[in-house]
């Protein structure tokens, strides 16, 4: 195994932002390179961690990755801006990382066009956002690129945060995104039930159903939006285990209740399903 960390670089300005105490970064972990086993091309997945867009959980950083890694899968974990960085901040930085992937893809040995974004809770909605917005122009003219270079073959999203109306969404998520419970505007398009389209890429989501923190409706609604644009996705509602749960077992569990046996089927739902993509 081979891990670097690099910058991700952006012009925020381009996009109307400060960028003030913006140094976004991503750690790569990918396969050693040897003459007995070639070249495989293997998938990527770029992980985005969840903490309220306040702060990143490393329950749901690295310890995903090495998961995914172990199946014969590139891992990216994107330490993205946090804390009142106003949208598209991490919208920029995570299509960003995908460019920077999929132009390096002969150096990771992945194939540049199974390029996955995953996030869980805020992050997830962070994944959900590259799957949704990955042709939109703030983007490709911020990073003076094409739509097609920050493609996004795939989602998985965890617990994931997508809407913004307030019966039903994370609220802290939503203000450190928009920063400023006024704008109701922003706070709308960043709903990400209304954004989604035939565009969507392939989706795998799970939730439990009890979840008190992001409820259960996020992916709810989710997964009937990708219904009704075409968008095929599979999706796994566990009857209980709350939220925050990462891998559910001993691996990232800080205490009782992120042991959960039946949830913990999600990680090799999703490995199955992204080779399958």
């Amino acid at each position: 195994m081979i891990k670097e960390s690099i910058d991700i670089k952006v012009d925020y300005k381009k996009a109307g932002l400060s960028g003030e105490g913006c140094a976004p970064m991503l750690d790569c972990y990918y396969s050693t390179l040897t003459e007995e086993i070639g070249r495989k091309k293997h998938r990527a997945v770029i992980i985005c961690p969840g903490g309220g867009y306040d702060f990143l959980s490393e329950r749901e950083a690295e310890p995903i990755a090495f998961r995914f890694l172990g199946a014969g899968i590139a891992a990216f974990v994107l330490r993205y801006s946090v804390y009142k960085k106003k949208f598209p901040t991490d919208l920029l930085e995570c299509a960003a990382a995908v460019k920077y992937v999929r132009e390096n893809a002969v150096r990771f040995d992945i194939d540049p066009d199974k390029i996955i974004v995953g996030g869980f809770s805020a992050g997830g909605h962070l994944a959900a956002s590259m799957a949704n917005f990955w042709k939109s122009t703030t983007v490709t003219e911020t990073l003076g690129c094409t739509a097609e270079d920050i493609r996004v073959n795939g989602s998985i999203l965890g617990y994931p945060v997508i809407t913004s109306e307030k019966e039903y969404t994370h609220e802290g998520s939503i203000l450190n995104l928009i920063g400023d419970d006024k704008n109701k505007e922003l706070r709308e398009f960043v709903s990400l039930e209304d954004r989604v389209s035939p565009d969507t890429p392939p989706t795998f989501i799970w939730h439990c159903a009890d979840d008190g923190c992001v409820r259960v409706e996020n992916s709810l609604r989710y997964m009937l939006a990708l219904s009704a644009n075409g968008v095929s996705y599979e999706a796994h509602i566990y009857e209980y285990g709350g939220h925050g749960l990462a891998l559910c077992d001993d691996t990232t569990a800080t205490n009782e209740g992120h042991y959960q046996p039946v949830a913990a089927h999600w990680a090799q739902a999703a490995i199955d399903w992204s080779l399958r993509l």
